[in-house]
């Protein structure tokens, strides 16, 4: 027991300290190409501050073409999302701590504040543990009380290595290529109507599994 304690706090301290170094290293040795990335460039020209919804799986791309644009991410209080927090700060993120599962009015407060501020906001719909692609309402709740429009994110590599966690974690090779997809901002219409909320629920989950499935065919042509 107290060996597994100090290799659980030893992978913590390194994961902190240094986990925001080796994703600058990978991002720097991987050769980035951008599908419709022109819907979030034409938000950012008219300064319309945007909901950045990713599956959790996929979420490593984003700490690198994000890094130092002042995106407030929702981040969980456990603690992997401790680990994620501290990592994406030094990238130049803000965090919002909370999540579905705990402190999940604080986080979407501070998510509004910082869409009111003008600043973009990142969160992934389906986390902290999931399940899979089970996309949660707080996405439609956060756009429906801002105005924002959300833009879902995803990407797939050449080279891929999916760890055997419950969101199968998408790293990539060193020197690998990836392919970085955006849709196109989507309004999510003011209802309480708990059918009409489902559909659109429904709707955005469906869009963002096949957004991910397009990345996944990119490399396979």
């Amino acid at each position: 027991m107290a060996k597994e304690k100090f290799i659980d706090r030893l992978v913590f301290f390194l994961a902190t300290r240094l986990g925001w170094l080796v994703i600058l290293l990978l991002g720097r040795l991987t050769r980035i190409e951008y599908i419709n990335r022109e819907h979030l460039e034409r938000l950012e020209r008219e300064g319309i501050p945007y909901i950045l919804a990713i599956w959790h799986g996929r979420l490593l791309i984003t700490t690198y073409i994000f890094r130092n644009k002042g995106l407030c991410a929702m981040v969980s209080e456990h603690r992997d999302g401790e680990m994620i927090a501290r990592t994406i700060e030094r990238l130049g993120f803000t965090s919002s701590r909370g999540s579905s599962t705990r402190g999940a009015v604080r986080a979407t407060v501070g998510l509004i504040k910082a869409l009111k501020q003008g600043r973009s906001v990142t969160l992934m719909p389906d986390g902290p543990k999931g399940p899979r692609h089970e996309l949660k309402r707080g996405v439609i709740s956060l756009a429906q009380k801002t105005g924002a429009p959300v833009i879902l994110h995803s990407f797939a590599t050449n080279k891929p290595i999916f760890l055997r966690s419950w969101d199968r974690f998408l790293i990539w090779k060193p020197f690998s290529r990836c392919a970085v997809f955006f849709s196109e901002p989507i309004y999510i219409k003011p209802t309480r109507d708990p059918q009409e909320l489902e559909s659109i629920r429904r709707e955005i989950e469906d869009r963002m599994i096949r957004l991910e499935q397009e990345a996944d065919a990119y490399f396979s042509k």
